[in-house]
């Protein structure tokens, strides 16, 4: 227990700083489905490739995403190294969900992870097993 509420603290510390212009605490808003995410994902390890070698890291993160995230911030913020970078790899993870999930919704966020676009997510038996294996993952650390 005490190793995951480190863990938890530490998800939340890593990007405490990273605030929209409303002062919400965007690590705050989606640490808890992080956590969640990155077990499912990679059983929390930064240097985890998955067997096709197109995922990497934390979060299980493409090039593809990778370029999505800078589109979506402007500019070239994030490498293809950047997603076997724990901290890297919640911000990008947060770009994402604040610019298709600007809401907050925690289905919404896991089934879109999951799927990578919109159109797959809205599919949601595609989705289904991944969903609840991260909804088990979250509900055991949430009863922690």
């Amino acid at each position: 227990m005490k190793k995951l509420l480190v863990s938890v603290l530490m998800v939340i510390a890593l990007t405490a700083s990273a605030k929209t212009d409303s002062g919400v605490d965007l690590q705050k808003k989606w640490g808890a489905v992080i956590e969640a995410i990155a077990m499912v994902e990679s059983n929390r390890d930064p240097s985890k490739v998955s067997r096709n070698g197109l995922y990497v890291g934390y979060l299980q993160i493409s090039q593809i995403l990778v370029r999505e995230c800078n589109r979506i911030v402007g500019y070239n913020k994030y490498t293809y190294a950047d997603r076997y970078n724990k901290e890297k790899s919640i911000e990008m993870f947060i770009t994402f969900q604040e610019c298709y999930n600007s809401e907050g919704n925690m289905e919404k966020a896991i089934r879109l992870w999951n799927s990578g676009d919109l159109k797959c997510m809205s599919r949601k038996m595609r989705t289904e097993g991944y969903y609840r294996r991260v909804m088990s993952k979250y509900t055991e650390t949430a009863s922690l």
